[in-house]
């Protein structure tokens, strides 16, 4: 019995669809760039085709596929008919090449190589972190000014990390804690505080959370590369400290486009620092290149089973705005289901809409029923109000006091506000393609760069992040969250936005003198079956005010004690008339004379 024999069990793995076993065994053999060599036994089972996707995806292992089969060392099995076998013992450079290889697709070694009572061979290896395996982003671009991964990491199979200054001897799977001592020591007067709390968490994930079988991604040269680590973390000497931690990779050929990945990929790929936990966008990471089709053939292929679920183009489902229908047209009484399809397009292109107009003109009532329209029901839908004091801490996130119920002590604690609230659900695994709205009633009431903060930059730039004031996580706003403001055009009294504020929102105007608004009480009449004269009163009302932000909106005669005995004349003097005095306060103007009922009557005839 050899070393390896003894150090090591058996290991099987299942072949696809229905296949049998073949058999094999790691090896203390490490490769140039740090991983284990695999090696499977003569006259095991061979995938004799393999998934559309294995020469692109997983280039090395189709090649060498191919070159086994050439030399006659991978050839057809007569134990197994319709199957290949080996002819001899074939050493890999790693189990997950191993199993590539032989299932004739892209595969995890540390979790598809198990023993005979199930254990994977991940359990085998030390400093092996518990849990799935993760995607994660190291970058390497901008090294001390070079870039590491067109330079090293791609031609030589490896990741790494600079450590420049943490002495020699640190072993991979070493605590959080540890490591933090180690940290504040060895970069004591060459970091700050901050700086060194940031580099103990990346070189704890890197040394002990990162563990074979995990993906790696990285940017260089406007392309994400990715990978899929072979093998444990090495502390080395480098030139110049820039590469002092090392593992193997083994990094797909070819890299994609940065401007054509999908936003919410994009947004985790901002985050600034060094190591990026993936995880929140793993579908989105495993589908690269490949359409929901492919991933359907290749699911398919793997196991030959048409009923199997899709989980990767389950997951990346796209986001959707229904259409408006007529019934919808017809519910709101718009006077074209057409302007409705121009509103559900601008929130599509702009993500963020305000209504603005005159009070009575039905903004925010629109707002809330298009919304609850485009995301499926009111629990996709909140709405908040915008007021003079109105502050970060309030929409966003910020401390606030807080009464321990076991102790009764009040305390200061992180609250998350109505946006953060709404931005966490629709971030949530299985809500992406559902869409969801914030409403901000009178936007233009609060002081916006001061409710927003760093927020506006995020308003316009959806596909990037930004480090958050007080919580200090790296925060984007989900591509699946719409924002829907109203703003009021008639009190003066309140500023207007500002431009930047009008760069990141579509405006769409709520007027008595315009469509859908300037109709809407005649057709609620009719549908109401009510007779048209206040359409009639309201129409000769808002052609003698000249002003447009002080025209009278509809929604003051919608009202049920509007139609009750004496109900017209009531409203008329105790809430559109004082409106009226006050827009011409000061001008001397006979408001009864001018704008009361029985003025109007005598010249409608």
């Amino acid at each position: 019995m050899n070393d390896d024999e003894r150090q090591y069990p058996e290991f099987r793995l299942r072949l696809p669809n229905g296949g049998p076993y073949a058999r094999g065994r790691p090896t203390n053999k490490l490769g140039d760039n740090g991983s284990r060599s695999f090696v499977v036994y003569a006259g095991q089972p061979v995938r004799p085709d393999v998934v559309p996707s294995f020469p692109t995806r997983v280039a090395a292992a189709h090649m060498q596929r191919e070159e086994l089969m050439r030399q006659g060392r991978i050839k057809p099995s007569e134990k197994w008919p319709g199957w290949l076998e080996t002819a001899e013992a074939i050493t890999f450079d790693s189990s997950s090449r191993a199993a590539a290889v032989l299932k004739g697709h892209s595969a995890n070694g540390w979790i598809n190589w198990k023993t005979e009572d199930g254990r994977p061979l991940g359990d085998f290896m030390p400093g092996m972190w518990p849990g799935p395996n993760r995607p994660w982003l190291v970058r390497g671009s901008n090294v001390s000014g070079l870039d590491l991964v067109q330079r090293m990491w791609l031609p030589e199979g490896r990741v790494t990390l600079a450590a420049s200054r943490l002495r020699q001897g640190v072993e991979q799977g070493i605590s959080k804690d540890q490591l933090r001592m180690l940290v504040q020591e060895d970069y004591e007067t060459t970091a700050t505080y901050s700086q060194k709390q940031q580099l103990a968490e990346e070189i704890h994930a890197f040394l002990s959370r990162i563990k074979p079988g995990d993906t790696i991604c990285t940017i260089s040269g406007g392309r994400l590369y990715v990978g899929e680590i072979t093998g444990g973390a090495q502390q080395t000497e480098s030139e110049g400290g820039r590469s002092n931690l090392q593992r193997p990779v083994e990094w797909q050929p070819d890299g994609y486009a940065y401007d054509e990945l999908p936003e919410e990929l994009q947004q985790k790929l901002s985050v600034q620092h060094d190591v990026v936990d993936l995880s929140s966008i793993q579908a989105l990471v495993d589908g690269l290149g490949l359409s929901d089709q492919e991933l359907v053939e290749e699911a398919q292929a793997k196991e030959r089973d048409p009923s199997v679920e899709i989980q990767l183009a389950t997951a990346r489902r796209e986001l959707e705005l229904p259409e408006p229908t007529d019934e919808l047209a017809v519910d709101l009484l718009a006077h074209a289901v057409e302007w409705l399809q121009e509103v559900r397009d601008l929130l599509w292109d702009e993500r963020q809409l305000v209504f603005y107009g005159p009070p009575g003109t039905g903004k925010t009532y629109l707002a809330l029923k298009l919304a609850e329209f485009l995301g499926g029901g009111p629990e996709q839908v909140k709405l908040v109000q915008f007021h003079p004091s109105y502050a970060y801490e309030d929409f966003f996130e910020g401390f606030r006091p807080q009464e321990d119920p076991q102790t009764r002590e009040v305390a200061f604690r992180l609250t998350a506000g109505p946006l953060r609230e709404l931005a966490d659900l629709a971030s949530r695994e299985g809500n992406r393609h559902i869409p969801h709205f914030l409403i901000v009633d009178e936007i233009n009431r609060a002081n916006l760069a001061k409710v927003f903060g760093e927020l506006y930059f995020l308003l316009e730039y959806r596909n990037k992040s930004v480090r958050l004031t007080y919580s200090g996580d790296d925060f984007a706003l989900p591509p699946n969250l719409f924002v829907i403001g109203t703003m009021n055009t008639a009190d003066r009294s309140i500023a207007l936005v500002d431009a930047a504020m009008r760069r990141r929102f579509a405006f769409v105007e709520l007027s008595p003198r315009t469509e859908p608004t300037s109709g809407l009480l005649r057709r609620w009449l009719a549908r109401e079956g009510k007779d048209a004269e206040p359409a009639d009163l309201l129409d000769a009302l808002n052609s003698r005010i000249d002003d447009s932000d002080f025209r009278i909106g509809p929604s003051y005669l919608m009202k049920k004690g509007v139609y009750r005995d004496g109900g017209l004349e009531r409203t008329w003097r105790t809430k559109i008339l004082p409106l009226l005095e006050e827009h011409h306060y000061g001008e001397g103007v006979d408001v009864e004379k001018r704008y009361g009922l029985a003025a109007l009557r005598e010249s409608l005839g």
